[in-house]
């Protein structure tokens, strides 16, 4: 699902993407995420993120997982109800 992200920058960096965008024949926001996934590969390298270090234990609950399910689809219906009022 993609999501609206808004930040400024040099108007020198808005003309390079755009610039790469067109040399690519590819659009800007795959310009973006491309550097963007580079950048936290190359991150991660340098700082030896792990994420599985990162993240462990954070799939352990106290509740089942049917209970979990079950908070999960009444989250999203109940947001499915807001928004069509």
């Amino acid at each position: 699902m993609d999501k609206v992200l808004s930040a400024r920058v040099d108007e020198s960096v808005a003309s390079k993407v755009s610039l790469l965008a067109r040399q690519l024949r590819t659009s800007k926001k795959k310009v973006l995420e491309g550097a963007i996934n580079m950048y936290a590969e190359k991150a991660a390298q340098e700082q030896k993120i792990d994420a599985l270090d990162a993240t462990f234990g954070a799939w352990q609950r106290d509740e089942p997982p049917a209970a979990t399910v079950r908070k999960a689809r009444d989250a999203l219906t109940g947001s499915m109800t807001r928004h069509q009022r």
